[in-house]
């Protein structure tokens, strides 16, 4: 642990679509080499809106395998299901005593999702706390998240820094990890917007494990224009995205993409856009598929990354409970 620690989790919600890989999987593994790594799957989380049981625990083993496939060596960083280490709510029961509800109902996620349902539950008040756990547990250093998660980590620095004044200084504050700068990659029916697999137009977003036939069929329904030109401009956001796709893929800057398609027509764009997509998924696919159908080695994974998280988080809780005052043997 002589590298600072980077934190990330993410809801085994759904399948993940191209614009979660290219603006977050895909550079995770990087990050290994620098850092500390730990990554987690929160289905803890989940649960705070109804799933299925059957449907949660699948999603839950499949995103443990495609953050494998993107990349994550189970060996460089510590990779792990968020349930499977009990230190995370039992530091956020600790939290919730120094975190007023008054902080509770501001969170901006609270107030959109409470509006949607017509009772309320404990859980989707409170699972900001159990965020604020998920990562001082491990004295993160750093959260890559992006600017709608901003709220989250100042609610995780502010409890920290009130622990830290009420008992001496116990967590690390966490700072954002700004992502790397790229394209943000938007809807296919809709390029004002963010990409998202919410989107309730399945033709707006590709998923990292769409088969190689729906991703063409996909991009080639995405709404362009009628200028008929291919240029790089917020005037044309259908092909700007495109672009952006393609260059994301291919590695290339958007100018390098558009030199190529500067004669070329809307179909032949799409269709090199499709074959990139394409191209550049199937070895993280294929590595999917290997990994999914070796039980023994998925919860291998799951096993042994628990236990590094555990380890480490029952460090920062014993350290916990002590300067609150709990009896420890």
């Amino acid at each position: 642990m002589d590298k600072k620690v980077v934190y990330s989790a993410i809801q085994p919600s759904g399948s993940l679509t191209i614009g979660n890989y290219l603006g977050a999987l895909s550079n995770f593994s990087d990050l290994q080499e620098e850092y500390q790594c730990i990554y987690c799957v929160a289905n803890m989380h989940a649960i705070t809106v109804p799933q299925n049981p059957a449907d949660l625990r699948k999603r839950t083993l499949d995103l443990i395998a495609l953050y494998v496939a993107c990349g994550i060596d189970p060996e460089k960083s510590i990779l792990y299901i968020q349930s499977q280490v009990p230190e995370h709510t039992e530091l956020a029961w600790v939290l919730n005593t120094i975190t007023s509800i008054g902080q509770l109902n501001r969170m901006t996620q609270f107030k959109d999702k409470s509006k949607k349902q017509k009772e309320v539950y404990a859980g989707l008040l409170n699972y900001p706390v159990l965020m604020v756990a998920d990562i001082l547990l491990y004295q993160s250093a750093f959260v890559p998240v992006g600017e709608d998660q901003r709220q989250h980590i100042e609610l995780t620095r502010d409890i920290a820094e009130r622990f830290n004044t009420r008992y001496s200084p116990t967590f690390t504050i966490p700072d954002i990890m700004a992502p790397k700068v790229g394209a943000k990659i938007m809807g296919l029916q809709d390029p004002t917007s963010k990409m998202s697999k919410s989107d309730p137009d399945e033709n707006g977003f590709i998923l990292i494990l769409d088969e190689p036939d729906v991703i063409r069929r996909k991009i080639k329904r995405a709404v362009t224009d009628s200028k008929g030109t291919i240029a790089y401009t917020d005037e044309q956001p259908g092909v700007k995205n495109l672009l952006d796709i393609y260059s994301s893929f291919k590695h290339i800057s958007p100018e390098e993409a558009l030199r190529e398609f500067e004669s070329a027509g809307y179909g032949e764009l799409k269709e090199a856009v499709a074959e990139a997509v394409v191209e550049g998924l199937a070895p993280v696919q294929e590595r999917f598929h290997a990994i999914r159908g070796d039980k023994e080695q998925l919860e291998a994974i799951c096993r042994d990354g628990a236990e590094k998280a555990s380890y480490l988080a029952q460090k920062t809780l014993r350290k916990v409970y002590r300067k609150v005052g709990l009896v420890q043997f």
